[in-house]
């Protein structure tokens, strides 16, 4: 499992659609599982970040912008 899980939940398909593609777009994001509903009332949908984010192996601490 990747070490950051974004999820968005929404009373309908489309709403939970529209809000994943906008979570991706502004947190540069792929989706790993499209809008489903496992419940019957709600739907869920997960992505993941495109680059890992850095991390004290690497050399990086965390980035900080102001």
């Amino acid at each position: 499992m990747d070490e950051v899980v974004y999820m968005v939940r929404g009373k309908t398909q489309a709403i939970c659609q529209r809000e994943l593609d906008r979570m991706c777009e502004r947190l540069d994001a792929r989706p790993v599982t499209l809008p489903n509903s496992t419940t019957g009332h709600d739907w869920v949908a997960r992505a993941v970040p495109k680059q890992k984010a850095p991390t004290a192996e690497s050399g990086r601490g965390p980035v900080v912008s102001g």
